[in-house]
């Protein structure tokens, strides 16, 4: 696949001495959707700042589609549309002017037929006379994604894009990103949502303190992704766990109120129908039964021992 942006040594250190970003390697290919997943505070807008031209490196080169970001910035640019967190539109303009405007900025020609077709398939059409002022928080993000599209760009990246957004929007979001990949669009989206990563992206990057820590396709990934953890809120407390439940290792929580078994939901046999006969057999009853996915903050605390664990070895 041919590779559409290039990050070599990337880091970013801030002049109070915070390393935002340490050195990142990093190809993306062209039509592919990649997912950058991380808690808040890991790096993943710094790193997509920096490629969109947005923030100055501290080391290290990218380039997009082939324009080094930093001696071709305009050429660079100009392929890149980005839909940023924060809603920055200007209130007092109308949807179709601030759209339209956004497309010249870039040097593009005028197109009212492209401005309309991203319109319509955001469903902005019927507003595009409002003033963005008088909009839903919904559908100013859908004016943002917009205006990333005006000036029909070959990279598009999506910050955080469904955050806060209605069912609908997410729905009508997932189903532009789709057709844009198919018409040969690179995607680059950061998100919270491993179902998100899962369903949408071919290769899911991990980054955690600034560290790209792992980058997978998404399938093996979510291998990864795959324990859960079965709660049991039992009727009388446990005062320790049965030897004959010794081989599921199950935890006691909530002072014996609760009984865990983290499994691995990707095994044929993953051990529950076995555990709840046995609790069964031992009289040990129940009230309510809950799985839950492990959480980003868990996948990420166990990628990052399991790497300073390869470390250690090496």
């Amino acid at each position: 696949m041919q590779p559409v942006i290039s990050i070599q040594g990337l880091t970013k250190t801030y002049k109070s001495g915070l390393q935002a970003l340490k050195p990142i390697d990093l190809t993306i290919g062209k039509g592919e959707i990649f997912a950058l997943l991380g808690p808040n505070g890991a790096g993943k807008t710094t790193l997509i700042s920096i490629v969109c031209g947005i923030v100055t490196p501290t080391t290290g080169t990218v380039t997009a589609d082939g324009h080094d970001i930093q001696t071709d910035y305009r050429a660079a640019r100009s392929k890149i549309g980005l839909v940023p967190q924060e809603l920055t539109t200007d209130a007092f303009e109308t949807v179709l002017a601030t759209v339209t405007f956004s497309r010249g900025l870039f040097g593009k020609a005028p197109n009212p037929k492209h401005i309309e077709k991203v319109l319509r398939e955001l469903s902005l059409w019927e507003k595009r006379n409002d003033k963005i002022m008088t909009l839903s928080g919904g559908m100013k993000r859908r004016v943002m994604i917009a205006k990333a599209l005006s000036h029909e760009p070959d990279i598009l990246f999506l910050d955080e894009p469904t955050a806060g957004v209605d069912v609908e929007l997410r729905r009508d979001m997932w189903n532009l990103v789709r057709r844009l990949r198919e018409s040969g669009v690179t995607i680059i989206l950061t998100t919270h949502y491993i179902e998100e990563a899962e369903e949408m992206a071919d290769r899911v990057g991990v980054i955690l303190k600034g560290e790209l820590i792992l980058v997978e396709q998404t399938a093996e990934l979510m291998k990864k992704l795959g324990k859960k953890t079965l709660t049991l809120n039992l009727q009388e407390p446990l005062a320790a766990i049965p030897t004959e439940l010794a081989e599921w290792s199950p935890t006691l929580k909530a002072e014996g109120h609760e009984l865990e078994y983290v499994f691995d939901s990707n095994l044929e046999k993953t051990g529950v129908p076995s555990l709840l006969r046995k609790l069964s057999d031992l009289g040990i009853a129940f009230k309510d039964l809950n799985t839950s996915q492990s959480s980003l903050e868990d996948i990420f605390v166990s990628l990052v021992h399991q790497d300073k664990t390869d470390r250690s070895a090496a």
